[in-house]
């Protein structure tokens, strides 16, 4: 793979700031107002999501969408949910969201970030064709966040189809103060080479190379390009060039190794041996797993042989092969280390994760005999990802675990609802059962006639209150007690025949507002009365449905325990088969470390042959022992 921006990164990251952005439908600008989000569940979803807790945040999408919770949201929220399936390596069924998107005719923003998405999966895949054709469907430029990364994986297709040229013009208008542009102007130079314009590829390295950096990502992109530089002049026999384009990386950097190797072959192939024992005396001080360092051990007793200090050189070759002895039995402990699981083990032990996600590192190194061993090998994307995916794996048969202990806890919650239910329908039925509501039906068909009689009788007596009726008995009995012809009693009989008609005027007065007032009360008792009847129908039906829902959440429940068990079993076994891929990966590596010790081992033994020839036919000079 050609150097790109991704190199030594993982992809998965490399979808964050896409998932970001697309999780709002785009960026929001400084001069624009924050998005409103209009569906609760999917602002859930992003607060999980920019919490960095992704597993959480995918499931409580996916529920929420089932429900149908993120409508004003819909298609947003699929690009995030394909975003999400995509960074956990879901290639296929991410594709199928964003193929699926693109067919319902979703807008142009959303349709343009399906088709990126499409574009990288293919990519990744090795379906240069499809990457093309997808890339070429993006109608308008991506959000800022996505376009850098769209132009770079543009260049990284056409450059992985051999299209060096078009790869190298599509690199040439990358705006300089763009986020990704010393990585564009670095796949520049290696695509302007690549297509056969060596002077301008090693123009633009050569000015990335001189560029200040402000952070560590930047110095070491420096010095890559100089690394690369240097390299290419050795390889072109220009070893001149090469010493002043590696004599610019720094001493303690990532390349710093490489690039003292090199320089010592650039003083060598200018015949300078003397000028080569520096980086090399520098570099064969350094730890044994870097593969420059090896290669050190060896070089450095060749220029004290160029030298003519036979004793030296062979006091160094002699050194070094003793040091390779040494570091292959230290690899046999790694390896045996690593075979026996305690590896994988330990880097999750001393890296610990709340959760799934891509952004998770190895912070700190296992506990194995020889950590340095694994520098090289933690260093590995393709170790990194297989790492990732197995304690995705711990965290998933973990996350099953507990989703089996709260099926106990929903089996006693649906007891203690079975039991509550029947208890409260067993009151209800008992108050149906007095009569209640019959009574109350019956005291109302009452009230509803004598409000009907007293509306039709012409009696002004019907809608007295209890305070008028007895009045009107005490009127009735003081007239009947005043009645007669006894003269004296007429002025009481007078004063009787003025309270009852003053009565009687009260009563007329009084009669069409408690006729209204009694008519209204009846209406109210009427509306409660078909409340009552509803509640009686909903307790009918609750009868009828409850039990049927407490079944169905029962079998359920028992549905969900033998399938968790099976998960369990199948994410167990793979969790095996991974970590055994990743134990497989790392030794591996250590084997090829082992290889090329016995390369290096050879080519010290065959220099110490060559050696003891010289030594038989020429006797070192006394005044050559050293230089």
């Amino acid at each position: 793979m050609l150097p790109n921006r991704f190199a030594g990164l993982s992809w998965r990251r490399c979808t964050l700031a896409a998932a970001a952005a697309l999780a709002l439908a785009g960026p929001v600008r400084a001069d624009e107002a924050p998005r409103e989000i209009r569906a609760l569940h999917y602002g859930d979803t992003l607060f999980h999501f920019f919490q960095d807790h992704y597993f959480t945040a995918l499931a409580s999408l996916m529920v929420a969408q089932h429900f149908d919770r993120v409508a004003p949201h819909a298609d947003e929220a699929e690009v995030l949910r394909g975003g999400l399936l995509l960074s956990y390596g879901l290639q296929r069924e991410a594709g199928a969201i964003f193929a699926k998107l693109i067919e319902q005719g979703a807008a142009a923003t959303v349709r343009d970030r399906a088709w990126y998405y499409l574009a990288k999966i293919a990519y990744q895949r090795g379906y240069l064709e499809q990457a093309q054709q997808a890339l070429g469907r993006i109608q308008s430029p991506l959000p800022p966040a996505l376009q850098d990364d769209r132009v770079l994986l543009q260049a990284n297709v056409l450059m992985a189809r051999s299209d060096y040229s078009a790869a190298a013009t599509l690199l040439e208008g990358v705006d300089e103060k763009a986020a990704g542009a010393r990585f564009a102007r670095f796949n520049l130079g290696v695509a302007l080479i690549k297509a056969g314009d060596a002077a301008g590829g090693t123009a633009v390295l050569n000015a990335l190379g001189q560029q200040g950096a402000q952070d560590e990502e930047m110095r070491s992109l420096r010095d890559r390009a100089n690394v690369a530089l240097g390299f290419a002049a050795l390889n072109d026999k220009q070893p001149l060039a090469a010493r002043a384009f590696l004599q610019r990386v720094r001493l303690q950097g990532q390349q710093a190794n490489k690039a003292l190797l090199g320089l010592g072959w650039s003083s060598a192939a200018l015949k300078e041996p003397r000028q080569a024992l520096v980086p090399w005396s520098e570099l064969a001080q350094r730890s044994s797993s870097d593969a420059a360092a090896l290669e050190a051990q060896i070089a450095l007793p060749y220029a004290w042989a160029e030298l003519g200090a036979y004793g030296q050189a062979l006091e160094r070759y002699q050194g070094a092969l003793s040091s390779f002895e040494r570091e292959r039995l230290a690899l046999d402990e790694s390896i045996s280390a690593i075979r026996s699981g305690s590896l994988v083990d330990s880097l999750i032990e001393r890296n610990p994760g709340d959760e799934m996600g891509w952004f998770w590192s190895v912070r700190a190194l296992p506990a194995v005999p020889h950590p340095e061993h694994l520098l090289q090998v933690l260093a590995q994307n393709e170790f990194q990802e297989a790492l990732k995916n197995y304690r995705d794996l711990r965290f998933l048969a973990r996350h099953l675990d507990a989703w089996r202990e709260k099926l106990s806890v929903f089996g006693d919650m649906l007891a203690t609802r079975r039991k509550a239910f029947a208890q409260r329908l067993a009151q209800l039925q008992a108050e149906v059962q007095q009569g209640k509501m019959a009574g109350l039906r019956s005291r109302r068909d009452s009230v509803a006639a004598e409000l009907a009689r007293g509306i039709d009788a012409s009696d002004p007596t019907a809608f007295a209150d209890a305070r008028q009726l007895d009045l009107l008995q005490r009127v009735a009995s003081a007239s009947a007690t005043v009645a007669g012809p006894d003269p004296e009693l007429q002025a009481y009989r007078e004063r009787v025949r003025l309270a009852a008609g003053a009565l009687t005027w009260q009563l007329a007065q009084d009669r069409p507002q408690r006729i209204w007032d009694a008519t209204r009360e009846l209406q109210a008792v009427d509306a409660q009365l078909r409340e009552a009847s509803q509640r009686d129908a909903a307790l009918a039906q609750a009868q009828r449905d409850e039990p049927v829902r407490f079944d169905a959440f029962e079998q359920r429940i028992a549905a969900l325990d033998p399938l968790l068990q099976s998960l369990g079993t199948q994410v167990a076994a793979l969790a095996k088969e991974q970590q055994s891929a990743v134990q497989d990966l790392a030794v591996a590596s250590l084997l090829l470390q082992q290889q090329r010790l016995q390369a290096y081992s050879a080519q010290a033994r065959f220099a110490v042959a060559q050696l003891y020839d010289r030594a038989s036919a020429q006797p070192e000079a006394p005044h050559a022992a050293k230089p």
